[in-house]
């Protein structure tokens, strides 16, 4: 079983969805919310787990990421053929119920919603992944106990009370987060063309709310973001790790090797790499790897930690 340590420092932005894994695809206008699954119990008991355990689709899905400025959300990605998914769920469950709504628990089943399936990039079910503001965490793969459940939800907690996400499921933030209001024009154009596949048509929305309010935070970190999606439409991560490894002087090769890691997940990876570069470059080359690893804060996000570290190992290694 692989229970790597949840991630930290999500970014607060309404409508971005950035860090771990690409979730763009599912980005869609609030279409319903997820289906309350009411198995908890009977009576009062029953009414207070469903509106923090739910069954969720691809349809339901942006609400979650909605929710998730106000509540941690925990995805439990499951099928109905797996053992080991039909072994975790009441434990899921019962550690949901122990908590009582200071994460909303939402189960998934991925053949049902292949989609969300891809966008967290699963390799096996069943797993979880933590929702903040947006951004995804990966918690585990495979089966976890009872104490190694609570002690993700506790680390999880730990790093939304820091950002600011100290809802409960059900309470007056779940009510606030289904009354956000519309996006600005160009960044309801930016999204339905990432949601179409037309990165430079979405690169150009926000370029052109940039030229109109030149310190719209969120356009700069969409534009960031788009950008990484472009440079990656058809890349072959096995040629690109293969060319880093065996080029480890060669400019594009790190840079895309770091543009692979931050859409992976392994942000740190990235940053450590393109700084070592930046320690050992001169001239047009280090400036280059200078100005990539500043669009690769911006798709984190500036007020992630790991950002703040790489800051501040980028200004050691120029200075």
């Amino acid at each position: 079983m692989t229970t790597p340590t949840p991630g930290q420092g999500p970014v607060p932005h309404a409508a971005s969805l950035r860090g771990a894994v690409d979730l763009s695809a599912l980005k869609r206008p609030r279409t319903q919310a997820p289906e309350a699954r009411g198995t908890a119990g009977a009576g009062a008991d029953a009414g207070a787990a469903a509106a923090y355990i739910v069954e969720a689709n691809q349809e339901s899905f942006p609400s979650l990421i909605q929710l998730s400025a106000q509540v941690p959300v925990i995805v439990e990605l499951t099928a109905a053929w797996s053992d080991l998914a039909a072994q975790l769920a009441p434990v899921m469950e019962k550690v949901a119920r122990e908590f009582a709504g200071r994460f909303v628990l939402a189960r998934v089943d991925v053949d049902a919603s292949p989609g969300i399936a891809q966008a967290f990039q699963l390799q096996s079910v069943p797993a979880a992944v933590a929702l903040l503001k947006g951004q995804p965490i990966p918690l585990f793969q495979g089966l976890a106990r009872e104490d190694e459940l609570r002690s993700f939800v506790n680390e999880l907690l730990k790093v939304a009370h820091a950002n600011g996400v100290t809802g409960r499921a059900g309470g007056a933030e779940a009510e606030a987060a289904a009354e956000e209001p519309p996006l600005p024009p160009l960044h309801q154009e930016a999204f339905d063309a990432i949601e179409a596949g037309d990165y430079a048509a979405a690169a150009a929305a926000y370029r052109k709310a940039l030229a109109e309010q030149p310190g719209d935070n969120d356009a700069k970190a969409g534009l960031a973001q788009v950008e990484l999606m472009q440079r990656l439409e058809s890349a072959d991560a096995n040629a690109i790790r293969a060319a880093a490894a065996e080029r480890p002087e060669d400019l594009q090769a790190q840079l895309a090797v770091a543009d692979l890691d931050v859409a992976g997940g392994h942000v740190e990876d990235a940053f450590a790499r393109l700084v070592r570069f930046v320690a050992r470059a001169a001239g047009d080359e280090r400036e280059a790897v200078r100005a990539r690893l500043v669009e690769l804060f911006d798709v984190v996000g500036a007020s992630d930690p790991r950002v703040a570290k790489a800051r501040q190992a980028l200004a050691r290694a120029l200075f």
